[in-house]
């Protein structure tokens, strides 16, 4: 079931997009507010829990490719790993390689993931959250028209450190309570 917009589609994965996905998992500079690159073993975790999220919930992180094919990297929406700070709910993410970063990729994306998650799915609220100093995702979070929401950010145990996560919200419709 891909996902069109004017310039990408947006599809689930494939196992050929396993090397793809490591790639851009270990790239230094991707990965730099995420707590650094990770390794082959917990990328494959990461790209097998988003295949299973579409056979089980209908929605996941899909592969952003152009129409030529070219894999640019991931954008969509998942539900929250069991034990996160905020608890249960829906989180709306995206990651693309260096070479894509500036180019809208993300905002088209993620804009196109999360009109699918309300729309066909029904969900009603996503969040997001992102590193105090990633201020690309934050311009995005706003470019969506997402709200930020002081009061629900939080901090984990990350890598060896703390990890700071600030919050922002989607809602299906223009009032939200957080």
């Amino acid at each position: 079931m891909p996902i069109e917009t004017a310039r990408t589609r947006l599809r689930q994965w494939r196992e050929p997009d396993r090397d793809a996905f490591a790639a851009l998992n270990a790239h230094p500079e991707v990965m730099h507010d995420l707590g650094g690159p990770i390794d082959r073993r917990s990328s494959d975790e990461k790209f097998d829990r988003y295949v299973m999220a579409y056979e089980t919930h209908g929605f996941t992180r899909w592969a952003i490719e152009t129409f030529a094919g070219n894999f640019l990297g991931y954008a969509g929406i998942m539900p929250s790993r069991p034990g996160h700070p905020l608890g249960p709910h829906t989180e709306i993410g995206w990651r693309l390689q260096r070479e894509a970063w500036g180019h809208g990729y993300a905002t088209e994306a993620a804009s196109a993931a999360l009109a699918d998650g309300f729309a066909r799915c029904g969900l009603t609220k996503v969040l997001a959250y992102t590193a105090p100093d990633n201020l690309r995702s934050q311009a995005v979070m706003e470019r969506l028209g997402l709200i930020r929401v002081p009061s629900l950010d939080y901090e984990e145990p990350h890598n060896g450190g703390m990890w700071r996560g600030l919050v922002w919200i989607a809602t299906a419709s223009p009032s939200f309570d957080t």
